[in-house]
């Protein structure tokens, strides 16, 4: 079974940085296109971040430039590096996958979610 596993949230003030990982096994992320979407209390999900085999990224116009989407195939780990977070980033993060390339909300994978939490 493939499976995906997030760590690296937490806790951070407004303007922070943080860089969440989301571990990839039972299949080789080279042939599979990934993302972040997040859900904060209240409110859907929002993809975030893809990116698609060839290693083409797209962001959400909320990013404005704040994160970076990045795969490693050798690591068999997909990040988010999060700069100059702001207190309307806070949510449960999650990553996605699919063999297909399609928004990051209606991947057939993802993963249990790591909290970002910015006050």
């Amino acid at each position: 079974d493939v499976q995906l596993v997030e760590s690296g949230g937490g806790s951070v003030q407004d303007g922070a940085s943080l860089r969440l990982s989301c571990a990839v096994s039972g299949y080789d992320p080279l042939y599979l296109c990934m993302g972040w979407f997040r859900q904060a209390p209240g409110k859907g999900r929002e993809g975030v971040a893809v990116i698609n085999r060839r290693g083409t990224t797209r962001y959400a116009d909320f990013v404005s430039g704040r994160f970076t989407i990045s795969k490693v195939n050798a690591e068999k780990t997909l990040y988010l590096q999060m700069n100059s977070l702001k207190p309307e980033d806070t949510a449960m993060y999650y990553c996605a996958a699919d063999l297909f390339s399609r928004s990051t909300v209606r991947m057939s994978l993802r993963g249990q979610g790591t909290q970002v939490t910015v006050s």
